[in-house]
């Protein structure tokens, strides 16, 4: 899935569009998508200025935006098309690592559980093989007026 398609499927924008690219779905499983993290990104500038590090919330929500793409992933079901997804929740949020200009964030993203539009992800996120930072996400599906 291309960036064209992302904006298709995902209501965010820049400079809040965090996922560049889907490298992999399994429609209704898992999902694989990449984040280019380049020093343009506008929250470097005060993050650190004396040393570039992505915010951590930052990946919670490029996770959180991978989830979306795959809980739209499959079309089939007749979605409402002012359908969003909105966080309800995370649980066991872990950064293990800093996340720099010049780093490739690589989420993969499964579904857990999906009741009733609420979904429960298990997101893990790396840069070059190593995990960076990892959460359980709990979203729920909203169609918007």
């Amino acid at each position: 899935m291309d960036i064209h398609q992302i904006l298709k499927k995902l209501p965010h924008r820049y400079p809040f569009l965090l996922v560049d690219r889907v490298l992999a779905v399994d429609p209704g499983k898992s999902i694989q998508a990449l984040k280019n993290v380049t020093i343009n990104e506008p929250f470097f500038a005060g993050h650190f200025p004396h040393r570039p590090v992505m915010p951590g919330v930052l990946m919670l929500e490029a996770m959180a935006q991978t989830a979306g793409l795959l809980a739209f992933a499959d079309d089939s079901g007749g979605r409402d098309p002012n359908s969003v997804i909105y966080f309800a929740g995370i649980d066991g949020a872990r950064f293990k690592r800093p996340v720099e200009p010049g780093d490739q964030l690589v989420m993969d993203v499964e579904i857990l559980r999906h009741k009733a539009g609420i979904y429960k992800f298990k997101a893990v996120a790396r840069v070059a093989g190593k995990v960076a930072c990892e959460a359980e996400l709990m979203c729920t599906m909203r169609s918007i007026a």
